[in-house]
């Protein structure tokens, strides 16, 4: 079984006499710094001039230039986009790296495809919450937590496992569990999920919604359905919480039971498996991440391309109807 370590486990009196430096304060940035601080950790927050640095201020943090807050930090959270992390670093972060400091990343992407390869002098160390900031601030508020997967690339300091997990604990991950994985298989699964699973839902909603409509059925209907009631999203919480068939066993009718097992090999075909080992492999070798970085070099057009063919999409238009029509909590 995997290693799984709790708040009994962690001691934020690791922290203590230390400065963690939160660069970007975006998705991860603005959640895991405020949580930090709230755990009495000292904390000071790297950010460009944008929009994210001016909340930084808002929020009461001091909000230093990139350069200067690695320079400040003795434990170095290096949160901006994971295309951007191998030029940050480079520029702002490898010159402040001092014997003895930490640099701390939320997945693994630039070290396990040699984008950034740390000094032998500093802790390496994965913490990598499994939900978006938003839930990491909001269930820590609540007394809960975000799980997070940890790890120790490299332990310099011969106290690298105690700072992570003292990071761990501050952002409320001990509450629910800091699980022990690899640099690898965190960034591997993370982008198998990305690659696979959530293209999958998403595309099998959409194109149920085309021809559901094609086939007659009042858009807003259809869409209702699909995912616009939130059903999809709290089956799959739920199945979270007790279990895949279990969930299917207490919240489905039978008939419904009946249509998930029966029909499962008609929409999910033997040659999903190919499909699957296919992905893994382009995540495995790197081709994933080198055609990700020659898409940031050039702008990001596909990914622009992308975006605007999902806005224009009919379903955008309906969801923005359905959340007119129903009125539900937001």
């Amino acid at each position: 079984m995997a290693r799984v370590y709790y708040d009994q486990d962690a001691d934020l009196a690791d922290l203590a006499g230390e400065t963690v430096a939160v660069l970007g304060y975006g998705i991860q940035g603005r959640a895991q710094a405020l949580n930090l601080r709230d755990s009495g950790a000292t904390v000071v927050v790297g950010n460009r001039e944008d929009a994210y640095r001016a909340q930084a201020v808002t929020d009461g943090f001091e909000v230093l230039p990139i350069p200067e807050a690695a320079a400040r930090g003795d434990l170095i959270l290096l949160l901006v986009p994971d295309e951007v992390q191998g030029e940050v670093y480079e520029q702002a972060i490898r010159p402040a790296l001092a014997p003895g400091k930490a640099l701390v990343f939320a997945h693994g992407f630039a070290v396990r495809y040699g984008v950034i390869r740390p000094p032998e002098g500093v802790d390496l160390l994965l913490l990598a919450p499994r939900l978006p900031g938003k839930y990491v601030r909001d269930l820590y508020l609540r007394g809960s937590g975000v799980p997070v997967y940890v790890d120790v690339g490299h332990d310099a300091t011969g106290r690298a496992r105690r700072r992570v997990l003292a990071l761990a604990k501050a952002i409320g991950a001990t509450r629910v569990g800091a699980m022990e994985v690899s640099f690898a298989q965190e960034t591997e699964l993370d982008h198998f999920s990305e690659h696979f699973l959530y293209p999958l839902i998403f595309t099998a909603l959409r194109v149920a919604y085309e021809v559901l409509v094609e086939e007659g059925y009042d858009p807003e209907a259809a869409l209702m359905e699909l995912h616009g009631s939130g059903e999809v999203g709290e089956v799959l919480l739920e199945a979270g919480r007790v279990g895949l068939d279990r969930m299917i066993e207490t919240l489905a009718s039978p008939a419904c039971q009946y249509g998930i097992y029966a029909y499962a090999p008609r929409v999910v075909p033997e040659g999903t498996r190919r499909l699957i080992r296919e992905i893994l492999r382009e995540i495995r070798d790197g081709s994933f991440a080198r055609e990700l970085l020659a898409e940031q070099r050039q702008g990001y057009p596909r990914l622009r391309a992308m975006r605007e063919a999902a806005r224009a999409h009919p379903l955008a238009a309906t969801e923005a109807r359905l959340r007119e029509l129903i009125r539900l909590p937001r």
